[in-house]
């Protein structure tokens, strides 16, 4: 029977890249100077893992130079070669190359054929380096393994044949089979060579013994036959071969030495069971650790993401179905229709408890981001000569996953320009009195409703006088009196850059812009904190999803509009003596000693409302960021989950809207964005 593997092709793609993230975290965490034996074992279980996959499936480019990394990171970690700075480098460049190949599978994209046959020259010189250095080393043990070889018996017998090999490529060819057992002939010819080489290793040693010399494609194997090994033990009786068991102690041992040797023969007979008693434990709690680990490997499933929205989208119609039912039922007798209230109302808790388990699988850690950053990070310093120590925190934090692809690019934007523009060069520091080690930190943490992410650096901070005069250049109203947030705010302009060098890092003006609006459109804002000399600071506010939200309804004349519950801190009837009007500003509200913008939402989206007097209406105070303000509306209607359902896609952008949904009786309602609305009072 015929297996079809096409199905696990995506199962491996999908492996691959985790086992490749996961490389390249443990190449950047790894000392040098001193590596931890368990790293070094977990970088060639994965370079391990993704060579059995890419064979299984026939992925020949794969597994070619996975093949020369785990070869080469196996003398590593048994301490036949020394790991240095330029092995890390050389392996992250081969884990780009693995994750270009892996690309060119899954998705079609191109692949330089010259970088992987660089990358493959690279790896395969380290061993050549290894074994030139130490030539006196090599010819001792040699030597000692010829001298280990010639009493040793050998199963196999393989023919060695190469073609386009050099002299000095043939030597090392010869000294390093030699290891693997004897080498019984040798033939040269113009272009090629034959090794016959006895061993008791396989095919698979031979090859990962000569890969490091030549290309694979440029090594074949056949298998011989070899000789019998002659048995000594022909020719002998049973008897003498001990087949008659054992011949009696008194035979084997003096008379005095009886007794000393039943004594000794106990001893041998407690210790083995011990010693069996030990084994068995060992081998039980092997077992128990096994069938654990079974268990923790079938506990996970893997899902197709689309098959997750499709859940969430009918999970969202009964949310929908729902709320559609407890409004119907609102004004029934509750004692006449208990039974059917009652039902009502477990449904509610059941559709609830349903909405947000089906969510959570939606919901992925920040580490899913943040473990793209450590290597760009340090790459990026060493090209622009500066140290960065790079940390991150809250990685455990979960996001739900369409934001969590949307807010990649923006916040590898931030990260370049605090490495760029942030942190200084390690003789400027020095100067200023700070370490030469720049710090850049990345963070994230769960606020209500929301999750805030930080970019913070400890460089030299924004200038004040130079991005106003960048923005008086670039034709923007500026002034001296502007405050400093305000300030900060203008690098977010189209075109706006500081940068007096246009390099391929930053200089164009093209990003800041793009990271906002991108922020923006996910229902996010950013804010910025600086001081001069001290560093940046870049806060991002996003809510946790995007899919379903608990919402307060509210009544503005006719319409009904929902306020997300996570910007609500209170609601209440205002006095009209807390009230003031300030000329050609609006007016404010006096909350506990505290004055706070009033919006009316009747003016905002130019409704004819129930009351123009905020003291017969509802105040409800939001606050975002830090920052609060108290919207004036006519009535609340109730609290209630809501589907979001994007507004912006199906018609177009509305000011001070985030999107739409499906009220219990049918109505459509649009969703507040509250950011906007307070952006537009400020």
């Amino acid at each position: 029977m015929t297996i079809d593997m096409s199905q696990f092709f995506q199962v491996f793609f999908d492996e691959a890249e985790e086992l490749l993230a996961e490389m390249e975290k443990l190449l950047l965490g790894v000392d040098v100077d001193s590596p931890d034996p368990e790293d070094l074992n977990a970088i060639f279980r994965t370079a391990h893992s993704i060579k059995g996959g890419a064979s299984t499936f026939g992925l020949a480019d794969m597994t070619e130079v996975t093949h020369i990394l785990e070869s080469l990171l196996d003398k590593i970690r048994k301490g036949e070669m020394a790991l240095t700075a330029e092995h890390v480098d050389a392996f992250l460049a081969a884990k780009d190359i693995l994750k270009m190949q892996l690309d060119g599978h899954r998705l079609g994209s191109a692949v330089d054929l010259d970088a992987v046959g660089d990358v493959r020259m690279l790896l395969q010189s380290f061993v050549q380096e290894e074994i030139k250095a130490k030539p006196t080393i090599v010819a001792d043990l040699s030597a000692h393994v010829k001298t280990q070889h010639e009493n040793e018996k050998f199963h196999h017998c393989f023919s060695v044949n190469f073609s386009a090999v050099g002299d000095e490529d043939l030597k090392l060819l010869t000294t390093e089979l030699s290891l693997l057992g004897a080498v019984k002939s040798e033939k040269r010819g113009s272009d090629s060579a034959l090794i016959v080489l006895e061993t008791n290793g396989s095919e698979d040693d031979i090859l990962a013994v000569c890969s490091f010399i030549l290309d694979v494609d440029k090594i074949t194997i056949e298998r011989e036959e070899i000789a019998q090994v002659i048995d000594d033990s022909s020719g002998k009786s049973e008897e003498e071969l001990g087949y008659g068991f054992f011949q009696p102690l008194d035979a084997m041992f003096p008379p005095d030495e009886h007794q000393d040797a039943q004594h000794e023969a106990k001893k041998a007979a407690e210790k083995n069971a011990q010693e069996a008693l030990a084994n068995a434990g060992k081998a039980a709690a092997k077992k128990e650790a096994e069938k654990h680990a079974g268990t923790q490997e079938s506990s996970t499933i893997r899902v197709g993401i689309e098959k997750v929205d499709q859940i969430i989208n009918l999970i969202g119609e009964l949310v929908i179905t729902q709320a559609m039912l407890a409004q119907r039922t609102q004004d029934l007798d509750p004692v006449s229709n208990e039974r059917l209230l009652s039902s009502v109302a477990h449904l509610t808790r059941n559709t609830r408890d349903l909405q947000e388990a089906v969510m959570s699988i939606r919901m992925m850690p920040m580490d899913y981001v943040f473990s793209r950053f450590p290597r760009m990070v340090r790459d990026l310093a060493t090209k622009l000569g500066k140290k960065v120590e790079f940390v991150t925190y809250g990685a455990s934090t979960e996001l739900d996953k369409g934001l969590i692809e949307r807010i990649v690019d923006p916040l590898t934007h931030l990260v370049r320009n605090s490495i760029d523009h942030g942190i200084e060069m390690p003789a400027t520091r020095l100067e200023s009195g700070k370490t030469e080690s720049g710090r850049l930190s990345l963070s994230a943490v769960h606020q209500g409703g929301n999750i805030v992410i930080e970019v913070c650096d400890d460089g030299g901070g924004l200038h004040r006088e130079k991005i106003l005069e960048k923005a008086r250049q670039n034709g923007l109203a500026v002034s001296d009196s502007m405050s400093d947030s305000d300030v900060w705010q203008l690098i977010f302009a189209p075109g706006f850059s500081t940068a007096e060098v246009v390099t391929d890092v930053s200089g164009r003006g093209v990003g800041m812009d793009v990271v906002k609006r991108n922020i923006t459109q996910m229902g996010g804002v950013v804010d910025i904190r600086s001081a001069k000399g001290f560093g940046t600071t870049i806060t991002i506010s996003l809510p946790l999803t995007l899919a379903i939200l608990d919402g307060m309804s509210i009544k503005v004349g006719e319409e009904i509009y929902i306020l997300p519950l996570g910007f609500v801190v209170e609601s209440l009837q205002p006095k009209a003596e807390d009230i003031k009007e300030i000329n050609g500003k609006g007016r404010v509200i006096k909350i506990r000693e505290e004055y706070l913008p009033l919006i009316p939402l009747y003016q905002s989206f130019n409704i004819e409302p129930l009351h123009t007097d905020p003291s017969l209406g509802i105040t409800v105070i939001v606050e975002v960021d830090g920052k609060k303000a108290a919207l004036f509306v006519d009535d609340l209607v109730g609290q209630q989950q809501v589907v979001v359902k994007n507004i912006e896609s199906n018609y177009r952008k509305i000011p001070g809207i985030s999107g739409a949904t499906i009220l219990g009786d049918g109505g459509v309602s649009l969703i507040l964005d509250v950011a906007a609305l307070l952006r537009s009072v400020r």
